[in-house]
């Protein structure tokens, strides 16, 4: 544990375990173990990775203060500040809960990253703490292994990668599919396993036939077979379309020297041993990762004609590459570490993530951009000068610009890649030299730009200003979207809206004042529902009624003839019996889902699927107004349904699925679609139809469609 810190304290980490064992006792895990057994395994993982001695204390510690009553008070007096703030940081990150809604899943990774930026080795006790538990899933119950399982893939994989540590990353990875995907997991296991003799042996060949070569050239080197983990397996399968027997290169090579020089030197003996396949060679050594990763990565074809990869890198690049920010800690005190540099770069990023909560009051506008800067892969770019920018891929030279700085991107009328003229919505690859054209009289970004920008911090600096520059058109059109929702509403605009009144709304948001909020409607960061149905709330309480706006004569005929046409609905608690209802869009029940009833003001009751969101939220708000219903409705009506599709993107997709979706007599009320990462495209389409039983047979016609991985049915 101490052998790569001379200063390593044993005796706070001895006086840690004693006072965790005491702390916890007779107490088991769901496993039988004694509960001791957990943290203590978690300072183990912490130190193969080399983590420092206040870390594997706090490691020891981290479950004391939750399961065990202990006052952080104590801990401080007995083991210091320093483990005290590390145990407080993990214990408020065990609180949160990233499955919730996106409000609070929003507000819970706003305080992950702000411990992270307080101590980035709160947030590596939690991989190593998750990492446990994965490996102790088993007495849970599958829908608890699969949430957990998923919560990692989501969030806590992609923050081992970003901070390099790839010990941890694969095997949560690992972990995750085979929780999430079992039946293919196992049977991957089962794939591999069975061709593990041949692959030894071809490896086992390879790096004699590597060795013998570089040992001729006088360059001292160790070789290693890397077998890939199954979670990178099945991506790949995924990413190029290919089934596990078209997988050849399942294991890899590893060439470690001891200078970059010799890491040069090795890749031409790799060539000229074996042939190089045509684009398959990246220099991350000259453009590192975002993470600082650092290797030459070539495909070739090996000994017996087979693609192999052989991946080359020193010594320090290696430990880089296995601990991360991590490595910062293990050899800090051996004179062979970083100065701190890569635990600098994770706080910036770090810190981005904090901006945007500035930038983004929208909580799935927030969620979408971490996830952009988060788990999307990364191209690097230069200036002129030669300073690299990492960017998120499919970025633009407008995203590149703000990234230099945000008056070089309001100021951009025009951009350079690798000296030729390009247009602004441009795709930057890996290694493109991007200037920027700037005029100081330039009118700004345009509205457009937010089509094509991908970066949060651009997207966020071109909406700051075309806020400012349009903020009176914006109060227009925002007042207008709330009269027209307060009159949907039968509510009377000129009371409900009072300034008064959006004030005191306001201060309970990121908008400050009346004007800023109701602009902010306008521009279309808040919805003017949720503005309506707040105003509501403060002007007429939570139960209490509110006055109606009166009708004219016009308007009480038209809502009567709209009225005849509505079906009607079957109370089931109640010997109420035929009542008004609406189908909620937030869920989009259809017949068959089970549903509950909310007693609305004035229009009737709102069906709601038993599992929709909103009405977990009224149940506890207003459970008088919550009623038992069933499906016994005579006649047709509309029903409204949103499906999303996943696939690989190619030429006439979105033409096929159409086309299937006609056929079974369906209207698209609306549809949008998303190219992400390895060209995976996401649609997302609202259906209308007179026949809801149609739809379990079209989402499987168009799950059979090649390329198409995944179709599901939105219901909140």
């Amino acid at each position: 544990m101490a052998s790569h810190q001379p200063s390593f304290d044993t005796g706070l980490v001895r006086r840690a375990y004693a006072f965790g064992l005491a702390a916890h006792g007779d107490m088991r895990r769901l496993t039988g173990e004694p509960f001791i057994v957990h943290p203590v395994s978690v300072a183990e993982i912490l130190s193969d990775i080399g983590m420092d001695d206040v870390t594997i204390a706090a490691a020891l510690l981290h479950d004391v203060v939750e399961d065990c009553d202990v006052g952080l008070d104590s801990l401080r007096k007995e083991f210091g500040d320093e483990v005290a703030k590390l145990v407080e940081g993990v214990t408020n990150l065990t609180r949160f809960d990233f499955t919730t809604r996106q409000e609070e899943q929003a507000e819970n990774l706003r305080r992950l990253f702000l411990a992270m930026a307080k101590d980035i080795r709160v947030i590596i006790i939690k991989l190593a703490d998750r990492l446990h538990n994965l490996r102790t899933l088993e007495p849970f119950t599958e829908e608890q292994q699969k949430e957990k399982a998923e919560e990692t893939l989501h969030i806590f994989a992609p923050l081992a990668h970003r901070l390099g540590i790839w010990h941890l990353k694969w095997e949560l990875e690992d972990l995750s599919f085979r929780y999430t995907n079992p039946e293919i997991y196992w049977d991957m296991v089962r794939k591999v396993k069975k061709t593990r003799e041949q692959r030894v042996h071809e490896v086992d060949k390879a790096v004699a036939m590597l060795q013998s070569r570089l040992a001729d050239e006088n360059i001292d080197a160790e070789i290693q077979g890397r077998p890939k983990h199954l979670y990178s397996i099945y991506m790949k399968m995924l990413r190029d379309e290919l089934d596990f027997d078209r997988i050849y290169d399942l294991t890899a090579i590893r060439v470690i020297c001891e200078s970059v020089r010799r890491c040069y030197h090795a890749l031409g003996m790799v060539h000229s041993l074996w042939m190089p396949i045509q684009g398959m060679y990246t220099d991350y050594i000259a453009k590192a990762k975002a993470n600082g990763y650092q290797s030459l990565h070539t495909k070739v074809y090996g000994p017996d004609g087979e693609p192999m990869e052989v991946q080359i890198r020193t010594w320090a690049m290696h430990r880089e590459s296995e601990f991360g920010v991590a490595a910062h800690w293990r050899y800090k005190e051996n004179g062979d570490a970083t100065d701190g540099g890569e635990a600098a770069k994770s706080a910036r990023w770090i810190q981005q993530f904090l901006e945007l909560q500035h930038e983004h009051p929208d909580s799935s506008e927030y969620l979408d951009s971490l996830k952009i800067d988060l788990f999307e892969d990364q191209v690097f770019a230069f200036t002129p000068q030669g300073d690299v920018l990492e960017l998120p891929a499919g970025s633009s030279p407008v995203d590149f610009a703000y990234r230099i700085h945000s008056e070089v991107g309001h100021q951009c009328i025009g951009a350079k890649v690798n000296g030729r003229i390009a247009p602004l919505n441009h795709r930057l690859s890996n290694g493109d030299i991007v200037e920027i054209l700037t005029q100081k009289t330039s009118r700004g970004p345009s509205r457009g730009w937010l089509d094509f920008t991908q970066t949060p911090h651009a997207r966020g600096r071109i909406k700051s200003f075309l806020r400012k520059a349009s903020f009176d058109e914006n109060l227009h059109t925002g007042r207008e979207r709330l009269e027209r929702e307060a009159q949907a509403n039968h509510l009377d605009p000129k009371e409900l809206l009072r300034t008064s009144v959006l004030e005191e709304i306001s201060q309970h948001t990121n908008f400050r004042g009346a004007n800023n909020l109701v602009a902010a409607v306008g521009f279309g960061d808040v919805s003017s529902e949720s503005v309506i149905e707040k105003c509501r709330q403060q002007l007429y309480g939570g139960k209490g009624e509110q006055p109606r706006k009166p009708q004219s004569t016009a308007a009480r005929r038209k809502r009567a003839q709209a009225e005849q046409g509505r079906l009607r609905l079957g109370i089931a608690s109640s010997d109420i019996d035929n009542v008004l209802y609406r189908l909620s869009k937030c869920c989009c029940p259809l017949p068959g889902d089970k549903v509950v009833g909310y007693i609305t003001r004035g229009r009737g009751v709102a069906v709601h699927r038993e599992d929709c969101r909103n009405i977990q939220y009224y149940t506890q708000k207003d459970p008088d107004r919550i009623v038992e219903i069933e499906w016994s409705l005579p006649g047709e009506a509309d029903y409204q349904m949103v499906i999303r599709v996943e696939a690989f993107d190619r030429v006439g997709l979105l033409n096929d699925i159409t086309g299937m979706i006609s056929e079974k007599d369906m209207n698209i009320e609306s549809a949008s679609a998303r190219i992400g990462k390895n060209q995976m495209a996401r649609l997302k389409l609202v259906l209308c139809t007179k026949k809801p039983a149609a739809l379990d047979a079209l989402m499987r016609e168009i799950e059979n469609l090649t390329d198409v991985t995944r179709v599901y049915r939105v219901t909140g």
